[in-house]
């Protein structure tokens, strides 16, 4: 089962328009992201009573896989416009 996560195929797609990874588009970015949100949520619930640590805590579950999602989005992560990449645009994001 574990050879199942180590190919080296694509679990996410990289978002249309913007920075990151987008919705996955296999069932192990899937299981992935379920897994992620359920340790964010456990890690609420247990430590409701504790703002500092939740905090503290919440942060580094939710930044820590993020090398993961990086490495398994297809084509990596990088600035999308969207459909019409090869559009120039100024800094203010509008059309030149």
């Amino acid at each position: 089962m574990l050879h199942l996560f180590l190919d080296n195929r694509p679990w996410f797609r990289a978002k249309v328009r913007g920075y990151g990874t987008g919705l996955p588009i296999a069932w192990q970015g899937w299981v992935m992201l379920a897994m992620h949100l359920a340790l964010i949520m456990g890690l609420v619930t247990l430590l409701r009573g504790h703002p500092g640590v939740l905090t503290i805590l919440v942060l580094l579950a939710a930044l820590a896989p993020m090398p993961l999602y990086r490495a398994r989005t297809e084509g990596g992560w990088h600035w999308q416009w969207g459909k019409r990449a090869t559009e120039r645009r100024d800094h203010r994001g509008r059309r030149k």
